[in-house]
């Protein structure tokens, strides 16, 4: 196992069975940028960490399984389940939350994080966001069926 693959692991560990907004902080370079579905582009060690502090508080017992899992080079590439129980509050990307919905969620999702000198220099997540929206019931009905 190399570098990669050992930060990415990290990272899961941090998001998930031990939540740790530290240990996510610090495994980001301090210029690093990231891609997610609801937060767009995300430059930073701070905003990043801040994406996931909103995601962990929101479900702060998530769970993470497995499907597959690479590294090629520089780069972890990770596909799984993440699910659990929304019951923090939900930011939105104009800034104002939703309350908890007390909804559980399933969530299949890729992500690749590129690790430079022992950290994530460009991070990249995937998961369908409508699909997400939906089990929280948060869509119009005629959309979730």
């Amino acid at each position: 196992m190399g570098q990669a693959r050992e930060v990415m692991d990290q990272l899961t560990e941090a998001l998930t069975t031990h939540q740790d907004p530290k240990t996510i902080g610090n495994l980001f370079a301090e210029d690093a940028v990231a891609h997610t579905p609801d937060g767009g582009e995300i430059h930073g060690r701070e905003n990043i960490a801040e994406y996931w502090r909103q995601m962990t508080d929101a479900v702060p017992e998530g769970r993470y399984e497995s499907l597959s899992a690479f590294e090629i080079g520089d780069t972890a590439i990770d596909e799984g389940i993440y699910s659990g129980r929304n019951t923090g509050p939900l930011a939105l990307p104009d800034g104002t939350t939703l309350p908890a919905t007390q909804k559980d969620i399933t969530l299949h999702g890729v992500d690749f994080a590129k690790v430079e000198n022992g950290q994530i220099t460009s991070y990249r997540l995937y998961f369908d966001q409508m699909e997400f929206l939906g089990q929280l019931g948060l869509l119009p009905e005629e959309l979730t069926q």
